[in-house]
């Protein structure tokens, strides 16, 4: 049963995002999809392995190749796809908890979780970028299978 919780608030959190972000009303459901997909993958690695950065990083790699090949066959603009499928892998509450830390005076904590964010973050505009080459390895691959 939690794992449907977890699939349904997804859709809906990067669905609503791209009711705020602007995207195309056809679109929508699909950014939606793509979202839960991702996420789904980040929480199933993570309570698997117990890691957030790698279960991160698989989602987000996930994520940008989906959107990249729904872009081409929808023919709509990338970042539709990827910017409101990583919403749900951004971790705004840890640095919510990374600020508050500050706030209080417990700069050991801070460092910690500020630590994690950087690395989140972080592994988030790397998976983006590698799923660019994942990307062009595709686009190679059919190229060469087509003249075959």
């Amino acid at each position: 049963m939690d794992i449907l919780a977890q699939l349904i608030t997804s859709f809906f959190a990067t669905a609503a995002f791209g009711v705020i972000f602007n995207i195309p009303k056809e679109s929508l459901i699909r950014c939606g999809l793509i979202g839960m997909g991702g996420w789904l993958i980040y929480y199933i690695l993570n309570g698997y392995f117990g890691n957030a950065v790698l279960a991160t990083l698989l989602a987000t790699v996930f994520i940008a190749v989906l959107g990249q090949q729904m872009a081409k066959v929808y023919k709509t603009p990338v970042i539709i796809f990827t910017v409101a499928g990583i919403i749900p892998l951004v971790p705004g509450g840890l640095a919510y908890d990374s600020m508050r830390n500050i706030v209080e005076n417990d700069y050991n904590m801070a460092i910690a979780s500020a630590a994690k964010v950087l690395m989140l973050a972080g592994t988030i505009a790397f998976g983006l970028v590698f799923s660019e080459v994942i990307n062009q390895i595709i686009k190679k691959v059919t190229a060469y299978r087509g003249k075959g």
